[in-house]
């Protein structure tokens, strides 16, 4: 691993960039960020989830997981509309609704509700157009970032806890170097705790077991092995 002032980097094969991802999630975990109750946890919990996310993992890959999560988490945040998890139809309605309030209190006599009701009906219609042209610009960003922006830039991650990017080399060396990976905490005295954390990794974890996920199913697929046996049922009884 190099450090410097622009992160921790690591350059190797998938299992390298996945080890290397799971040691700074371990360092970030030890030093609280999970915890709400714990000062950095306060600040970081939210986005300690979404690294936690984001991070390479060992059964996925760069140009299908990584490269969806990216566009996921680069896209445009959600709108007023989005958030009240209401879409752009149900808000043209509620609008519809409002204005027909507001000309019966007109016809009332009731000026000052009439005016009350056609401002929200506005409000309505703003953000029922807000919401579609979020979305019609989120569609528009995921296709263009993955096919077209990871061929020119690395994948990357970005929230207020950690910066982070993963480019693939070229091609691969002699080693099988492929990928340079590079973390860097955003807090400067965080990330002081985790570079302690990490050196300390180094020095007493001798084989850092890399996290997988358990597909007995695929391997037996893979490997053509035969299912285990059902286990044989000894509890039968028998009648004379």
């Amino acid at each position: 691993m190099e450090e410097s002032i622009s992160g921790f980097k690591v350059r190797g094969d998938w299992s390298t960039v996945v080890e290397h991802g799971e040691r700074v999630t371990r360092a970030l975990r030890d030093a609280g960020v999970h915890d709400p109750d714990h000062d950095y946890g306060a600040r970081f919990a939210r986005a300690f989830e979404e690294w936690e996310e984001w991070r390479p993992k060992a059964h996925e890959t760069l140009e299908r997981d990584v490269s969806e999560k990216t566009a996921d988490q680069a896209s445009v945040e959600e709108g007023k509309g989005e958030k009240a998890g209401k879409d752009p139809d149900e808000d043209i309605k509620t609008a519809g609704e409002k204005l027909s309030e507001s000309y019966e209190q007109l016809e009332e006599d009731d000026a000052e509700a009439a005016v009350d009701n056609w401002k929200e009906s506005i409000d309505y219609v703003a953000r029922a157009a807000d919401s579609a042209s979020r979305k019609a610009l989120r569609r528009v960003e995921d296709t263009v970032y993955q096919n077209v922006m990871t061929q020119l830039a690395p994948y990357y991650f970005d929230n207020e806890l950690v910066s982070a990017n993963i480019q693939q080399s070229a091609r691969g060396n002699d080693n099988g170097e492929s990928f340079v990976f590079e973390v860097n905490v955003n807090d400067d005295v965080l990330k002081d705790d985790v570079s302690e954390s990490l050196a300390s990794y180094e020095d007493e974890v001798d084989r850092w077991h890399v996290v997988t996920e358990k597909d007995t199913e695929a391997a037996e697929a893979i490997e053509g092995a035969e299912p285990p046996p059902e286990p044989e049922d000894n509890s039968k009884s028998t009648t004379n």
